[in-house]
């Protein structure tokens, strides 16, 4: 795996930060990379530029996820059928119809052993809007690769292969502990729109007054 991921490093390196958006379609759309590692890899090889490499992993996945995602509009329903059974399908039919956005946002969030294909193949069949799909990705993946980012320039970039391995050994707990962090965004998210709109309010009131 070290030969494999220096060697696409190796691959990419000409094309400067855009190599981890070459890196994070092809991963998306097709053949699976350590992406994760090579996202900690850049971001520790320039701290302070990190943000960039994980807009770009992000934009990357996005973009990458819409070839699974028009395979599946283009007729994939009997495709999906042979892989999942008639209960799961169902249940993700379920789950697109209640919150199609959150349908994609949460799988892309979450680190592997998540199927995050068959959500996005599945997002195709169910019809989600295009935009709305690529926001959902972007999301979800700017999130995690944000968070290993800032892990990685903290601590180094070993953090995430030790994150990796924890998350395959406790991946109920990992849900659980990214689904606090989605939470805790959210509420600040809601709070700085709150505390905004409560500043646009009072400063309309003493204009007015």
């Amino acid at each position: 795996m070290q030969k494999y991921l220096k060697w696409v490093q190796h691959l990419l390196k000409p094309l400067g930060p855009w190599g981890v958006l070459v890196a994070s379609f092809v991963d998306s759309a097709s053949v699976p990379l350590p992406i994760d590692i090579m996202v900690a890899g850049w971001a520790w090889s320039d701290k302070r530029h990190f943000y960039v490499y994980v807009i770009l992993a992000a934009a990357g996945s996005a973009l990458g996820g819409l070839i699974p995602f028009y395979l599946g509009r283009g007729g994939g329903e009997l495709f999906l059928l042979r892989h999942v059974n008639r209960a799961r399908f169902e249940a993700l039919r379920n789950r697109f119809e209640k919150q199609e956005f959150l349908a994609v946002m949460i799988p892309s969030l979450l680190p592997p052993p998540t199927t995050w294909k068959l959500f996005v193949f599945g997002a195709g069949v169910f019809e989600m809007r295009t935009v709305s799909f690529v926001l959902a990705v972007f999301a979800g993946r700017m999130i995690r690769f944000g968070v290993e980012a800032l892990l990685t320039v903290r601590y180094g970039p070993q953090i995430v292969s030790a994150l990796g391995e924890f998350a395959k050994r406790h991946f109920a707990v990992t849900i659980l502990l990214l689904v606090v962090i989605f939470a805790g965004l959210a509420w600040y998210m809601w709070r700085k729109l709150k505390g905004k709109g409560a500043t646009r309010q009072d400063t309309s009131e003493a204009s007015n007054g």
